[in-house]
């Protein structure tokens, strides 16, 4: 007699990722939320902000998302590169929330500033070369997300960097892009070296003498075609800035393997963001992929707007009991029909998260119950945060 196949066996449950002990660790210095976008990162970002905060700690929120959401939803009218104090909070517990947006040119320009003389500063600040480096060449962004980390926590060395931002904030939440080079940043030191070391870079800053001098006098060859095609200026401003950046370059190189050692410490947590959909699922696998793979500390993975219903009745006995009703009894038919169609979706999301869970068994996770709002104010997300913090 032939045994009937066996069903697979259902992955075991994920593990719980309690956020509320991952905040309430003060070993926990930083938390940095990141996911594809449209996955609810900014309000997460957000409402573990808040949390924090009124469960006493002193806490600032970084959003790297030029996205207005932020503000929005804490109250604020706009954000830009100074942290603005975020108004209506409960404070009994001795915490205070802060809030602000990284504003790419500023922060390069404070470390400018901060690093050179008032002289070469003028001069570097005015440079053509320097102003378009600083605002919109490939990779500033994620360098200056660095140091603005490196400058909010405190450490040595950065600009603006003391005990005194120890001494206002505890704990920093970051909201990244909502796209996979939201984790370049964990590749700023390494680009940095590259620009550091380029052979375009070394000619223009090679000697006169010693055994670069036929280095120099190549260079002066090209120099003097570059000159034809480009004109005098150009080049003169381009020899300018890398001459006036040599002796930045060194300190930024240093602060940038400061601010990786940092985010690679136990003192650095990473969440990532999804939601129960293909797609985001996918991008989820890889920030945890990722992650995983540069030996990152990660906590595990919210799944935002997930659907749930308290009726134990399936889609198919929904539909059926929907085609016993008597045409009089039309409005309850169609609530039937509406709950076989959201089963359909929780099972859907169910496979698709338990497929996530089954490839990935050790990534935590907190399922976070779809709103039927949007996230606009401070009330809201604070019902956000009780949810993260909920086991389902």
């Amino acid at each position: 007699m032939a045994r009937a196949p066996r069903r697979p066996a259902a992955p075991p449950p994920a593990p719980f990722l309690d956020l509320d002990a991952v905040l309430a660790d003060r070993e926990t210095e930083i938390v940095i939320c990141c996911g594809s976008g449209g996955v609810g990162k900014t309000t997460t970002s957000a409402a573990l902000a808040l949390r924090a905060a009124e469960a006493g700690r002193r806490v600032v929120v970084l959003t790297i998302d030029p996205a207005r959401r932020l503000a929005q939803s804490l109250g604020l009218g706009e954000l830009d590169n100074t942290p603005r104090p975020v108004l209506g909070i409960d404070t009994t517990a001795g915490g205070s929330l802060d809030a602000m947006m990284l504003d790419m040119k500023r922060t390069f320009d404070d470390v400018v500033v901060a690093h050179s003389t008032p002289e070469r500063a003028r001069e570097i600040l005015g440079n053509p070369f320097y102003q378009a480096l600083s605002s919109s060449f490939s990779g500033t962004q994620e360098y200056m997300a660095m140091e603005k980390l490196g400058q909010l926590h405190g450490q040595p060395g950065q600009a603006g960097g003391s005990a005194a931002g120890r001494d206002r904030w505890d704990l920093i939440v970051v909201d990244t892009p909502p796209a996979r080079s939201a984790l370049d940043f964990l590749d700023a030191p390494e680009h940095l070296s590259r620009l550091l070391d380029g052979r375009f870079l070394r000619l223009l800053l090679a000697p006169a003498r010693g055994p670069l001098r036929l280095m120099s006098v190549g260079f002066t060859l090209v120099s003097s075609a570059m000159d034809k095609v480009l004109g005098s200026q150009i080049i003169r401003d381009l020899q300018t800035f890398v001459a006036g950046f040599e002796a930045l370059f060194g300190g930024f190189r240093a602060r940038a393997a400061s601010t990786y050692a940092l985010l690679s410490s136990r003192h650095t947590t990473f969440v990532v963001v999804a939601t129960p959909q293909r797609d985001a699922l996918r991008e989820a696998a890889y920030f945890v992929d990722r992650l995983t793979e540069e030996r990152m500390p990660l906590s595990g993975l919210v799944v935002n707007r997930v659907h749930t219903s308290s009726l134990a009745v399936s889609a198919e006995r929904a539909l059926a009991l929907a085609e016993d009703l008597p045409e009089e009894a039309a409005l309850e038919g169609e609530a039937l029909r509406r709950h076989a169609d959201l089963m359909r979706t929780v099972e859907a999301e169910a496979t698709l998260l338990d497929r996530f869970s089954g490839s990935r068994p050790q990534v935590a996770r907190t399922l976070v119950e779809t709103l039927p709002t949007d996230v606009t104010d401070l009330e809201t997300l604070r019902q956000v945060g009780a949810l993260l913090a909920q086991q389902d």
